[in-house]
């Protein structure tokens, strides 16, 4: 059963397969254990992110390891392909935004802060903060009708917590597992990073998510800010 004050429908957004996983997977497996509808959508079609593999076959491969992702969690999957690296603020995009919250109908989104590393996460970050508004509006006309109201949102840790000051977290302690479970489907990137970076992309999970649950008295746990202007907050807590 949800608790009274938790959504009943959560939208996750990041910029590419595997940052929500990184990023948020243990809060969106809490949320699933306790009933809410959780919807997960990647923005761009990751097809940058190697340096053997072509970009269309990247594509592929990487919707296909993030849609294996949300299956372990029975999220709703979204898949909006835009171009990895490539992705602007135009009117155009902003309204696949709108589109995509108006079909997803949350009560709570989550997305990147709009201080990460990445310029494809500022961007996102963006629009799903300006979409947020476009798709409460009635003369704003996309395929869907418009969702009414102005969702709280939620701002995902930054990549190893660089530049970023938590003000809650959640305890995923009891889902850490299967947030190891859902990054296991993304090989493409764990080779990435080993080859491109010299990087072992469970461990520099692991790390930060002890360290996060090390702030908090915990195992392991995920951190977030909240956009904390009208009418977004709300006088309680909105995460698991």
């Amino acid at each position: 059963m949800i608790a009274d004050n938790l959504p009943q429908s959560v939208l996750a957004i990041g910029a590419h397969p595997d940052d929500l996983e990184w990023l948020c997977a243990g809060t969106l497996a809490k949320f699933a254990w306790l009933g809410v509808k959780v919807s997960m959508a990647v923005a761009t079609d990751g097809s940058a992110g190697h340096q053997v593999i072509p970009p269309k076959e990247l594509a592929e491969i990487r919707r296909a390891e993030a849609r294996k992702s949300a299956e372990v969690i029975g999220a709703d999957f979204y898949w909006l392909g835009f171009s990895d690296e490539l992705i602007f603020e135009d009117i155009e995009t902003r309204l696949v935004f709108a589109e995509l919250i108006r079909v997803a109908k949350p009560d709570l989104i989550i997305t990147h802060t709009p201080v990460d590393y990445h310029p494809d996460h500022r961007v996102v970050s963006r629009l799903v903060f300006d979409a947020s508004f476009t798709s409460g509006l009635k003369n704003i006309h996309t395929e869907t009708p418009y969702h009414p109201g102005v969702q709280p949102l939620a701002y995902l840790d930054t990549i190893t917590g660089a530049n970023f000051i938590p003000t809650d977290f959640v305890d995923i302690s009891a889902t850490w597992g299967t947030k190891v479970q859902m990054l296991s489907n993304f090989q493409t990137q764990i080779r990435w990073l080993r080859d491109h970076d010299n990087v072992d992309f469970f461990d520099m999970i692991e790390t930060q998510a002890k360290a996060r649950g090390y702030q908090c008295g915990v195992a392991y746990a995920e951190a977030f800010t909240f956009e904390n202007v009208w009418p977004r907050s709300r006088p309680y807590r909105l995460l698991p």
